[in-house]
């Protein structure tokens, strides 16, 4: 059974960290998660002039992943337990937050000099509860390393950045079934992804539109699938990028504040205090 697309929701644009724009499909008044994602957000595409890229000074996270995907453009980043690296266009960084991390995310000085091209991803992952406490990791993936593969007519050419698709298994541990797949459609294009109905899935088109079965999505929307069904039909008319992204729900309470992400208030409280008081670290220190 292909699924049926449910609901269609707009990014809706809004500015972030350090003063830069994103689309982002939720969380937002017309939809709050997709559990267990927390947060899509599109940062561009934009023409960035030498001296004015943007990106997210020092923050804290707890009790949730960030996965960033950037297409075009660099971004540097450094944190409290004293990691640091870059990631640039088709890498990958997942950074599980788990206990609690102080971090930043900013233009790589390369790119801060030349300006150019940016558009990335931020995805936020919710860890359930037992993990919430763990101790934090990075998965970097270069672009190079991260499994692709091509439909035998070639019109479709995926990125799998976690999960399977097209024969192809992706080199990342994720702490709860998910799947992250970037397809590449050039106009003829038509596939089926599994994707089982006990996984919440959406779509998100990046640009040109796609056909989930009988519902077409243009460009900076996302397509929430129903569980009427354990494949995804995809097809286009036009050249199209589109995020295909699905995972086992948690179907648990979730408490929210800004960077911390946790079941109950007093958990949110102790993040806070935790944070204030130096308890996370603090870059460079």
């Amino acid at each position: 059974m292909k699924r049926s697309v449910q609901k269609v929701v707009p990014g809706i644009r809004q500015q972030e960290g350090g003063g830069f724009w994103v689309r982002r499909p939720f969380p937002t008044q017309m939809l709050d998660q997709v559990d267990p994602f927390l947060l899509l957000d599109q940062m561009g595409p934009t023409e960035v002039a030498p001296g004015e890229a943007k990106g997210a000074p020092d923050h804290p996270h707890r009790g949730f992943e960030t996965v960033t995907y950037v297409l075009s453009g660099e971004m540097e980043h450094r944190d409290s337990a004293g990691n640091a690296g870059s990631i640039g266009p088709g890498d990958v960084q997942w950074m599980t937050a788990g206990d609690g991390v102080v971090h930043s995310e900013m233009p790589s000085s390369k790119f801060q000099q030349s300006g150019g091209r940016l558009l990335g991803f931020q995805l936020w992952v919710n860890l359930p509860r037992a993990d919430k406490r763990m101790r934090p990791r990075y998965q970097e993936l270069k672009s190079a390393k991260i499994p692709s593969a091509r439909s035998k007519d070639g019109k479709a050419a995926v990125k799998v950045i976690a999960g399977e698709a097209l024969g192809a298994k992706a080199a990342i541990d994720t702490r709860t079934p998910i799947f992250y797949l970037h397809f590449s459609l050039q106009p003829g294009a038509r596939l089926v992804q599994a994707a089982l109905r006990e996984f919440n899935t959406f779509a998100w088109v990046v640009s040109g539109e796609a056909h989930f079965g009988e519902t077409k999505v243009g460009e900076g929307r996302a397509a929430i699938f129903a569980p009427d069904g354990d494949e995804i039909e995809i097809a286009a008319d036009v050249p199209a990028e589109v995020l295909l992204i699905g995972g086992i729900p948690l179907h648990e309470s979730v408490a929210r504040y800004g960077p911390f992400v946790m079941n109950r208030e007093e958990e949110l409280i102790e993040a806070i205090e935790d944070y204030q008081s130096g308890r996370m670290g603090r870059i460079g220190a």
